[in-house]
């Protein structure tokens, strides 16, 4: 499956952004999607994840309350609402899928990635 993550840019701290993960070349919902962040000079780190049907999610403490995933498998798209941003959500943000048995945080079990789309949070 070949992901595109887009809907990135320069907001201000407090502002929303929603970013998309756009999925094609094999059936969509069979995959589990997450999102990942790496700020410059740090690892990539878990944001986010939601199960093949939709009907399970999982957050990173760090933006559990502000962030929301969700998908349309009709549109083999996933969705990345995030409210209430601030300074240290500027980072280049993945989306990846998995095809495991579960939604995982570890990046490795995750099989496809998409590139990258920057989010800059101003103070």
């Amino acid at each position: 499956v070949q992901l595109q993550a887009y809907g990135g840019g320069l907001v201000q701290a407090g502002d929303s952004l929603r970013l998309s993960c756009a999925a094609s070349g094999r059936t969509f919902s069979n995959y589990h999607i997450g999102w990942f962040r790496q700020a410059p000079g740090k690892e990539r780190e878990f944001v986010a994840a939601i199960d093949r049907s939709g009907i399970s999610t999982f957050y990173a403490d760090s933006v559990k309350g502000r962030f929301t995933i969700s998908r349309r498998n009709v549109m083999s798209t996933v969705y990345l609402q995030m409210n209430s941003l601030k300074p240290e959500d500027t980072a280049v943000y993945y989306c990846a899928a998995d095809r495991g048995l579960s939604i995982t945080i570890k990046q490795y079990q995750y099989d496809y990635w998409g590139q990258g789309t920057q989010v800059t949070v101003s103070s």
